[in-house]
């Protein structure tokens, strides 16, 4: 058969363990070391006092670029009236309504655009829909993949571009130049929640990661009075940023484009994989709170008392987290796990063929916002088994399976009753096809333009204040910047830097 023929037919198809691939029982059909800055862009913030194909359904009408915003209601939570930060007023500070002048700038900020991450995605839809509806939209970064950049503006730009009648979407998800600049600003701000994970996660592994975790999360709480509205990507993050004292939260829900996962897949890649062999898959970034050390602890123990002819497939970035890969390798020696294999980033046709392939994924992560690849999972009908922690139970939606003990023979015991029961299989990939339904079904598009109105009609926050030299240090660390880049051997001499090695 022709390997995109077959690709199609995989589509369709699952096995059961121990059956050869070409019979396998069918299932339902269809479905880099950091400059250091001044401190008032690299410590904690001082107060004082390719576009694609537009959806048909966001599409600009006629009447002025916008379209019919759908109600909204509800999906705002404030605290009770008449409590500090409630919902307006007379007895709330604020500098004019939101509908004192029209708002025509809607623009994003970040501090790093991702090739095919999550946040990437949401980013691109964000704009796609903002623009559909009128909005002149850009996006400002701190850096980007470089096969992103020409979509992207440096965020230093975005000083320029200020206006105090725009409004900046910021996301968060750590302390970063863009983000203090950003607060600086005269515009109305919404702040996008992507959670930070613990720093703890990173200590001993990552040591900048873990200081910019720390920091972020020292630095999100000065934002609550900054931003008109804190919008969580999940509930999880909702209720985070109402526990850290944000008045006015609400959930943009994370609603995957799976356009990417349609593609013929790469057999060229995957295809020795394609055997009589059980392939566990785990995808995401091999970060430490993922826990990819329990995974493969789980996956030991499964194949060395259940099936020794399995392997796990652990599919995602590998870069920036040397240390701790380091340790899994060594991990996977001790055990002596000889099937265990880190395949690193891969294109979305590798992506595809690895789903196509899977008879499980199994996830061990302790801290996740969202997790994306868990409803993409669904979407390729691999039956899910997961970690009961953080956002995944919200995201699982009451489908897949989750556990709660992590002992590994408890783990391996759920994986054989999975792989090895085709009427089990289908159980779960029902209920996850299901989920994905009501996942795709929520209106991304129209959410987000009604959080917009509910924004730009209430009464704004007021302009931030900071410090008397905020933008003479910003112009410092701008100058830091240059030297950095076009004077290496001046920037690493200099006092600062010596000192920051040590």
């Amino acid at each position: 058969m022709h390997p995109q023929q077959r690709g199609t037919v995989l589509r369709n198809v699952r096995r059961v363990r121990g059956c050869p691939r070409g019979h396998r029982a069918e299932s339902m059909a269809g479905r880099h070391s950091r400059p250091q800055w001044p401190a008032v862009l690299s410590g904690p913030l001082r107060l004082a006092g390719d576009r694609a194909e537009i959806p048909r359904d966001v599409r600009a009408a006629e009447n002025g670029g916008r379209r019919h915003r759908p109600s909204v209601a509800g999906l705002v939570r404030a605290p009770p009236s008449g409590s500090a930060g409630c919902q307006g007023g007379s007895d709330q500070t604020a500098e004019g309504s939101g509908r004192d002048t029209v708002v025509t700038r809607i623009h994003q900020v970040l501090a790093t655009l991702g090739y095919g991450d999550a946040i990437g995605h949401e980013v691109l839809g964000i704009q796609r829909v903002l623009r559909a509806a009128g909005y002149e939209s850009e996006i400002f970064v701190e850096t980007a993949d470089y096969r992103l950049e020409p979509l992207t503006r440096d965020y230093r730009d975005l000083v320029d571009a200020s206006h105090p009648d725009s409004l900046l979407l910021h996301h968060f998800s750590l302390g970063s130049k863009a983000s203090r600049t950003a607060f600086a600003l005269p515009d109305r701000m919404a702040l996008i929640y992507h959670n930070i994970t613990p720093p703890e996660y990173f200590v001993g592994v990552n040591r900048t990661l873990a200081r910019q975790c720390f920091r972020g999360r020292r630095e999100l709480r000065a934002y609550a009075d900054r931003c008109d509205l804190a919008i969580g990507d999940s509930e999880f993050n909702r209720q985070d940023l109402e526990a850290l004292g944000f008045p006015r939260t609400a959930v943009l829900p994370v609603v995957p484009d799976f356009s990417h996962l349609d593609r013929e897949p790469n057999w060229l890649v995957a295809r020795d994989f394609d055997d009589d062999w059980t392939n566990i898959l785990f995808v995401g970034r091999v970060i430490a709170n993922k826990k990819i050390e329990d995974l493969i602890r789980f996956f030991h123990a499964y194949h060395t008392i259940f099936n020794p002819r399995s392997r796990l497939q652990i599919v995602g970035a590998l870069s920036g987290f040397e240390r701790y890969l380091a340790s899994l390798h060594q991990l996977v020696v001790t055990l002596g796990a000889s099937d265990v294999h880190f395949i690193g980033h891969v294109s979305d046709e590798e992506l595809v063929a690895f789903y196509e392939i899977a008879d499980l994924f199994l996830c061990a992560s302790e801290h996740e916002g969202f997790c994306v690849p868990l409803v993409e999972a669904f979407y390729k009908q691999v039956p899910v088994l997961a970690y009961a922690a953080t956002a995944v139970p919200s995201t699982m939606d009451g489908a897949g399976v989750l556990f709660e003990d992590r002992n590994p023979i408890h783990v391996a015991t759920l994986m054989d009753a999975i792989v090895s029961s085709r009427d089990v299989q289908d159980q779960i990939v029902e209920g996850q096809l299901t989920a994905a339904d009501r996942l795709r079904s929520k209106d991304f598009a129209g959410t987000l333009l009604g959080l917009v109105d509910v924004i730009l009609g209430r009464p704004r926050a007021p302009e931030p204040s900071v410090t008397f030299d905020f933008w003479q240090q910003f112009d410092a660390a701008r100058d830091l910047e240059e030297l950095r880049l076009y004077r290496p051997a001046i920037y690493q001499a200099l006092p600062a830097q010596r000192d920051d090695r040590k």
